[in-house]
């Protein structure tokens, strides 16, 4: 009886953790679907359409960061298609700096083969540990300096709507 696409799946992250990566590469098909949102300029996420894409992929991930922890929370698998979620913590070699991030795996296995591999993680900490610091987040100029300026516009906000402004 062959493999379930989940089973194909669990496969896989021993394979990575070990840096077997033409084993890894292996369980792909000729043909893959890769995504991986990025910021530009990161050196290990290559163009990739192939099984031989994914061994470079594997190959370049390697070389440019350390896997610290790899927490896997839930994996729903529906026919061909498997996600996985989990949380991430790697090390960008380059600058010692970490990446972490919760992140969700697609992967699709048709025939034994994974033909989808998309994985969604957040691409700011991978900027920050890669580049630097990043500006702060979602900050505009109205927004409140501190939290007692936060707890004033509450107070205010609660008072004008007992008003009926």
């Amino acid at each position: 009886m062959p493999e379930s696409p989940t089973q194909t799946v669990q496969r896989l992250f021993p394979l990575l953790a070990e840096g077997r990566t033409d084993e890894a590469a292996a369980l792909f098909a000729n043909a893959v679907s890769f995504s991986i949102p990025h910021p530009p300029g990161v050196p290990w996420v290559p163009e990739v359409d192939s099984a031989d894409g994914m061994r470079e992929f594997f190959e370049l991930l390697a070389a440019h960061v350390r896997p610290k922890l790899t927490e896997v929370g839930q994996i729903v698998a529906e026919g061909d298609d498997v996600v996985v979620l989990g949380r991430m913590v790697s090390e960008v070699k380059a600058t010692g700096r970490d990446i972490d991030t919760a992140f969700a795996l697609h992967i699709t296995v048709r025939a034994g083969r994974i033909t989808r591999y998309h994985l969604y993680e957040d691409t700011l900490a991978v900027a920050e540990a890669y580049f630097g610091e990043a500006p702060a987040r979602g900050r505009s100029e109205d927004a409140p300096s501190s939290v007692g300026s936060c707890a004033r516009d509450s107070d205010r906000a609660r008072r004008s709507s007992r008003r009926g402004n």
